[in-house]
């Protein structure tokens, strides 16, 4: 099957386009001439909106990319010599090409032990505190976790703050890769502040692109002794934009009148339909619980062969066992889209 033979994809909220309110504020910033680099109305509106949403004073990055936030969040946290523990599933460790060890000027990424996709307080001490002080050794320098992770979990504001309590003990700063922050925010009864810089994190790769925008990406900064080197660490990175507007103007656009959150729980509220549908299908079963808008499920190869067959994309082997199928809904994703594939699996196990 070709590209052009599909017709319904759940491959990932990559493949969405962007939400109208947002196209509309990229039209509407695009009259008349503003301060280049930043130093617009919309940036200043964009960082305004997203201290309301934390309740906190705050710095903020804007970028185009959510390797950019991340990599240059771990780069202002650790130094060349230094290392960042994060969970071996994790995007900064296994999709990011070395970006961060390139930002980071040789930094190292070391992957936790950790079952699952969460990092295991009970494990992490013991990791960070592994070649400390041996100058033969890296020395660790920092923690990145995932929200939501790579298998669609979450993170709750008592786990986050467990971790948090760690780093503070240990003296090291909190990352939260924030791709899918909103998926996870509303996926649990707990505010944007309780689920970041309350429970420990300091900084946030804010995610936006997977949830609604077309290009845009927040690095905020909740605490204020790692901003000093960051605006260079952009500039030199060829991540400060000359017309930053365009990207303000989406961030301000997501923010607005909660569209940001609207978008996350519709994709949620897809994933627990498609969860649903595809249990009372016989020869599918789960393979963790669909908690946000990433379903895991493990399906026979002849079924999988026939929704291929019928128009349906989605990531399947590779780096997951042969049969385990990952299933991606978004803002886009319709009640129609989830209900054909649960319809056409159900058909094809039956005939």
């Amino acid at each position: 099957m070709s590209r052009d033979d599909i017709h319904t994809s759940f491959r990932s909220d990559n493949d969405a386009g962007a939400s109208l309110e947002v196209l509309q504020a990229m039209a509407a910033c695009n009259e008349g001439p503003v301060y280049p680099y930043g130093g617009d109305i919309w940036t200043r509106r964009a960082e305004e909106q997203l201290a309301r949403v934390f309740e906190c004073e705050l710095r903020v990055l804007l970028v185009s990319t959510g390797t950019a936030a991340n990599s240059l969040a771990l780069a202002a946290m650790a130094p060349p010599w230094g290392s960042v523990l994060c969970h071996r599933q994790a995007h900064i460790h296994t999709d990011e090409c070395g970006a961060p060890e390139f930002f980071g000027s040789g930094l190292k990424l070391v992957p936790s032990a950790s079952a699952g996709s969460l990092l295991d307080p009970g494990l992490l001490r013991g990791e960070l505190s592994r070649g400390k002080g041996d100058v033969h050794s890296v020395q660790p320098s920092a923690v990145s976790i995932t929200q939501s992770t790579e298998e669609g979990q979450i993170y709750s504001p008592a786990q986050v703050g467990a971790i948090g309590d760690i780093c503070r003990e240990l003296q090291l700063p909190l990352h939260m890769d924030g791709a899918r922050f909103a998926n996870a925010l509303v996926a649990q009864d707990c505010t944007p502040a309780q689920l970041t810089w309350q429970a420990g994190v300091d900084l946030l790769s804010f995610g936006a692109t997977k949830n609604g925008a077309l290009s845009a990406e927040a690095l905020i900064v909740f605490n204020d002794a790692l901003w000093d080197t960051l605006p260079f660490r952009r500039k030199r990175a060829g991540h400060l934009l000359s017309k930053m507007r365009f990207v303000a103007a989406q961030m301000h656009a997501y923010l607005q009148d909660d569209l940001w959150l609207r978008n996350a729980r519709h994709a949620n509220a897809m994933a627990r339909r498609m969860a649903e549908g595809l249990a009372t299908v016989p020869g599918i079963t789960s393979v963790v619980p669909a908690l946000t808008n990433i379903l895991f499920v493990r399906m026979p190869q002849p079924l999988l062969q026939g929704l291929f067959e019928r128009g349906f994309d989605f990531y399947h082997g590779g780096r997951w066992e042969v049969g385990v199928v990952r299933l991606v809904t978004s803002f886009r994703t319709t009640v129609q889209m989830v209900d054909g594939l649960v319809n056409a699996a159900r058909e094809i196990q039956l005939a």
